[in-house]
């Protein structure tokens, strides 16, 4: 039966021109008119949609004029693309590109940059000029725009837009986005080192909080889910449409041709393209999913998605990010395998670009239109109503019916931000499982269903009744803290997935850092050395409680959407940390001997106990002005709804924290009994040679003393 392989249809065989000048993708690359041909399908795009939505048309009222009406959907396109292409040039030089010309992995930041790793922090870095522009002109357009006035140099614009940057919040929000970008900017232009540009990617990551936070991301149907599903949107489209302007951008030196050094002229094509390739999938699948959710958000009914202008653009986006996926689809499954065959290798790096520039085509357009749509009035209103409720006003929702039993299991809304932590994690877990097993390898069933149960408790910890009644019952967040702290992270835990990473990532060999090698380094790290030492460890899960809850943090965190997210992050790491410290099985740089784990788990169940009944005997209500503001008809008192969340925090963390204590001593348990085989088994190798030499040393001593009593007999006797 003929492979798979040889079962693909073949590449056509043009006549090779590698090089062409002005060829729209020839075997050498893409020539440089071509590279910017999304740029022209950007404007393009975004003239016909601002045209074809009215967005760009003269308003009635405080007109602010042509120039911000145009310039500012022309500045927030510049800004995207620029943005896209630092995350872009960044994730390139971090984890898919060569860092030195050798192909080693030295630490040595002055030996010889690839070309391909320079050309893509060069152009990281001039994009970065361009985000920054672009990120000011964006915030004193925006001024102009909600002012409904024109540009003016005079003092009372220039106090006005002050006023904007500091006190309104899309002003302070472009505000950060600019001082982040100037940032990220300054750090590209000096930073060489694989470390200091992984932490100036995740700082140009963080830059998209903002911009999520602003917009139609407010709609009043579902306030945190538009917000969630909108940062996971940009997120995935950040790093696609950055990873295929990097491919045009390097097409010339990714296959070695004329003008590259002698020294680097290795075709590392395939390599790249594969690199990319996967992560291009499941940025494929987040914009999609999360371009479907935030729709439905603020699209209700079919009436306005076809029949409103809004809803028909958002189908033309659709539409566009599905033909992406196809021509992905034909990448990995058509032109990847044929790169380095014999005979077809040619033309299918000629098939290659030729599809790059028509994916820029695509995405340039798509871009524009998704800039027209943020200009556009969404069907659903974006504000709060007249008579908006304590409770929406406070939380972004109305208060959900009175908490039954039957509710814990009924009452959910859904956190798209953890959801999609959830089923990364179990998608990935199960393809790390699948390759394990694969190449003949076993895995452990009882891990595999440990982390399902984790995920599962996690997905209903942050998305089901306990978030829900989390936000309005101060009993019923202590719930979903304590189970987000010491229960998920038991299952998890066990689950293993660092270990099970290490053995289905495959080891680089070309000098750059995989997934499998940035984890490795994380190990290893002086951070994770001091995040996991046990002391840390546990004194971070047992005082970070007081210092939460005692301070203002608390308020923020259940009055703001980050914050709230921030919360749930830094718990569930913090119980995963110590958990881990305690019974778990993943490579740590430090593991405390067992009775040390026992000392610090009792030590920690005794200040649950403290904090359990200080809150249980507080007489003051913490986060008053949100606790006692929601207009709650229903349940007890917030004062004494407080107490009894102290008894649930007493309650829930005795009980995991006493299984773990269990599962410490069975470990050790189980440590002795291999200490023990393993000395029998050497017993058994050596003939007994340790507890000879034993009896040996014993009878010596005995044959000295027997000596030294005959001796000292000899001289009594004189």
């Amino acid at each position: 039966m003929p492979s798979a392989a040889k079962s693909r249809p073949t590449l056509p065989q043009p006549s090779p021109t590698p090089g062409k000048t002005g060829a729209a993708g020839g075997a050498a690359g893409i020539s440089g008119p071509w590279q910017f041909a999304g740029v022209a399908a950007l404007f393009l795009g975004l003239a016909a949609a601002l045209l074809f939505s009215g967005a760009a048309a003269a308003r009635e009222v405080s007109d602010p004029g042509s120039l911000i009406r145009w310039g500012l959907p022309i500045s927030k396109a510049v800004h995207n693309v620029s943005l896209a292409t630092v995350i872009g040039g960044l994730i390139f030089a971090v984890g898919i590109l060569p860092r030195n010309a050798s192909g080693s992995r030295s630490k040595d930041t002055s030996a010889p940059e690839h070309p391909a790793f320079s050309r893509a922090l060069a152009v990281a870095a001039a994009a970065g000029a361009a985000w920054t522009l672009s990120a000011i002109a964006v915030l004193v357009l925006t001024y102009s725009d909600v002012a409904g006035q024109s540009l003016s140099g005079d003092a009372e614009f220039t106090r006005a837009l002050v006023y904007f940057m500091t006190d309104i919040e899309t002003g302070r929000a472009w505000l950060a986005v600019t001082i982040v970008a100037a940032v990220v900017t300054t750090a590209l232009f000096g930073v060489r080192s694989l470390a200091g540009l992984a932490i100036t990617l995740v700082l140009s990551l963080v830059g998209m909080v903002p911009i999520a936070l602003i917009g139609h991301s407010s709609s009043s149907s579902d306030h945190e889910g538009a917000i969630n599903s909108l940062a996971l949107h940009l997120v995935g489209v950040s790093a696609w449409v950055g990873g295929i302007i990097m491919l045009a951008v390097l097409s010339g030196i990714l296959t070695g041709a004329a003008g590259v050094k002698a020294a680097t002229k290795a075709d590392i094509t395939e390599p790249t393209l594969r690199r990319f390739s996967s992560l291009a999938g499941f940025a494929f699948i987040l914009v999609f999913a999360s371009g479907v959710i935030n729709a439905s958000i603020r699209i209700t009914s079919w009436h306005d998605l076809f029949g409103s202008a809004y809803g028909q653009m958002v189908l033309a986006k659709a539409v566009a990010t599905l033909m992406l996926g196809g021509i992905g689809l034909m990448h990995r499954q058509w032109v990847i395998p044929q790169l380095h065959r014999k005979g077809s290798a040619l033309s299918s790096r000629r098939v290659l670009w030729q599809l790059v520039i028509a994916e820029l085509l695509i995405m340039g357009a798509t871009s524009g239109i998704a800039v027209a749509l943020g200009r556009s009035a969404p069907p659903q209103p974006t504000t709060f109503a007249p008579d908006a409720s304590p409770a929406f006003i406070l939380s972004g929702y109305e208060l959900p019916p009175e908490l039954t039993p039957e509710r814990w299991l009924t009452e959910w809304r859904l956190d798209w931000l953890w959801i999609a932590v959830a089923v990364f994690g179990l998608v990935s877990y199960f393809l790390g499982v699948a390759k394990v097993l694969r190449r003949g390898d076993k895995w452990s069933w009882f891990r595999s269903v440990n982390w399902v149960i984790g995920l599962l408790v996690l997905t209903y910890i942050t998305s089901g009744p306990p978030a829900v009644y989390g936000r309005v019952l101060f009993s019923a967040h202590m719930v979903d803290h304590m189970a987000l702290t010491m229960v998920a992270p038991i299952f998890l835990v066990l689950g293993a997935p660092v270990t099970l990473a290490l053995r289905a990532l495959a080891a680089r060999a070309d000098g750059s850092r995989g997934l499998r090698e940035w984890l490795l380094l994380f190990v290893h790290s002086k951070f994770s050395q001091l995040v996991t030492h046990p002391l840390f460890a546990a004194a971070n899960f047992a005082g970070s409680i007081v210092l939460f809850y005692y301070s203002d943090a608390f308020g923020y965190a259940m009055r703001d959407h980050v914050g709230h997210e921030l919360m749930n992050l830094h718990f569930a790491l913090t119980g995963y940390i110590f958990v881990l410290s305690m019974i778990g099985t993943d490579p740590l740089p430090r593991r405390a001997p067992y009775p040390m784990r026992l000392l610090l788990l009792l030590a920690t169940m005794g200040f649950h106990a403290f904090f359990g009944v200080a809150i249980m005997g507080g007489t003051g209500l913490l986060a008053a002005d949100y606790f006692g503001n929601l207009g709650r008809p229903w349940g007890p008192s917030a004062l004494l709804d407080q107490q009894m969340g102290g008894a649930v925090a007493w309650g829930i963390g005795e009980v995991p924290t006493l299984l773990v204590a269990i599962g410490v001593a069975v470990m050790w348990s189980r440590s002795d009994e291999r200490e023990t085989r393993r000395t029998d088994r050497a017993a058994d190798r050596n003939n007994d040679a340790d507890l000879t030499a034993y009896n040996d040393m014993f009878a010596k001593l005995a044959e000295r003393d027997a000596k030294l009593a005959d001796r000292n007999s000899k001289l009594e006797g004189r």
